[in-house]
């Protein structure tokens, strides 16, 4: 009788990250999954374009069985197969985020037999999911320290709700992953970052946004040097806006913060809202931010020891993981 794990895609958080994590965990694992209740805490339940061609790439990077993909499906059953390297692309179809489909399929390329080439096409800064910036800037240093490796080119952005963006990664694969011990924030050292445009909105829209994101680091890190510059985005398909910004210690953390513009949105709110999430984490002394948090799960599972880190501000998507963690040992 086939051992398969039956999984709840409604817990906790109850979004796509479950059915990410838990895919990428079954194909590391090479364990049978069913999940159910997909996204059951969404308004919209379902399976949308993004996670379709996440589960898909993943299922083709390990010559997998995938059973119930279709848009809207509240289940799957997954039977993965060994990971063996290679180039394989994926695209949402929309403006659905890039960075989610690397979240999905970089654990899994991270311990491929080879190599692996990812082209990715989609949303590169979209909502309610990490912009490339922040998995750049954030994400891939401290799975350097884990031991990692991610070679990453933006060669297009891609915004919503055209997408159109382009990312090619490179991903060496590992055997084990470093234990890490992360517990001292430390010393703010800098924090810096960018307010970007595209299409027809003006660079001043950029220019306000990071002088509102100035004023407001520096009246409540005063100490510290800030430095927030204003970009345009000559190819990405607009009109679109945002911010990024990444506080740095000398204990080696990196803390995000990030906002998109949008319609009714004043420039003081965008930069507000990414100021207010940077120092939510600084002040709560964080190690790791609850964003990153999300996706350090299998990190800590694949290394040779444990993996420590400071989270004090434990986001119910972490906390949706790693109760799938601690479930997957009990039955193991």
């Amino acid at each position: 009788m086939e051992d398969m794990k039956v999984i709840d895609g409604s817990i906790m958080e109850g979004g796509g990250q479950v059915l990410r994590m838990a895919v990428s965990l079954s194909c590391l694992l090479e364990k049978p999954i069913k999940i159910t209740n997909i996204r059951g805490g969404r308004s919209k339940p379902g399976l949308k374009g993004q996670h379709l061609a996440g589960l898909r790439l993943v299922s083709e990077m390990c010559s997998g069985r995938l059973t119930g993909d279709a848009i809207d499906s509240t289940e799957i059953t997954f039977r993965p197969g060994r990971v063996t390297g290679g180039s394989y692309s994926a695209e949402t179809g929309t403006a659905g985020s890039v960075g989610l489909l690397l979240q999905v399929s970089l654990p899994c390329a991270m311990f491929a037999s080879a190599p692996t080439r990812l082209t990715l096409r989609g949303g590169t800064n979209a909502a309610f999911a990490p912009q490339i910036d922040y998995t750049l800037n954030v994400f891939r240093p401290l799975l350097e320290r884990f031991g990692g490796n991610l070679q990453c080119d933006v060669r297009r952005r891609g915004y919503f709700p055209r997408g159109g963006g382009l990312v090619e990664a490179s991903v060496s694969p590992v055997t084990q992953l470093r234990p890490l011990e992360l517990l001292d924030q430390g010393r703010l050292v800098g924090v810096t970052g960018a307010a970007f445009v595209a299409g027809k909105l003006p660079l001043r829209v950029a220019e306000s946004v990071a002088a509102a994101a100035r004023r407001r680091l520096r009246a409540a890190l005063p100490s510290v040097p800030v430095r927030v510059e204003a970009v345009r985005d000559p190819e990405g398909a607009g009109p679109a806006s945002g911010l990024n910004l990444v506080a740095e210690t000398d204990t080696g953390c990196r803390l995000g913060g990030s906002a998109l513009g949008g319609r009714g949105a004043t420039d003081d709110q965008v930069a507000a809202t990414a100021t207010d999430e940077l120092l939510r984490a600084v002040s709560a002394g964080a190690c790791v931010d609850q964003y990153c948090q999300d996706q350090v799960p299998w990190d800590a599972r694949m290394g040779e020891g444990d993996a420590v880190l400071g989270c004090p501000l434990l986001s119910a998507v972490s906390a949706g993981s790693l109760f799938g963690l601690a479930d997957r040992e009990r039955a193991s």
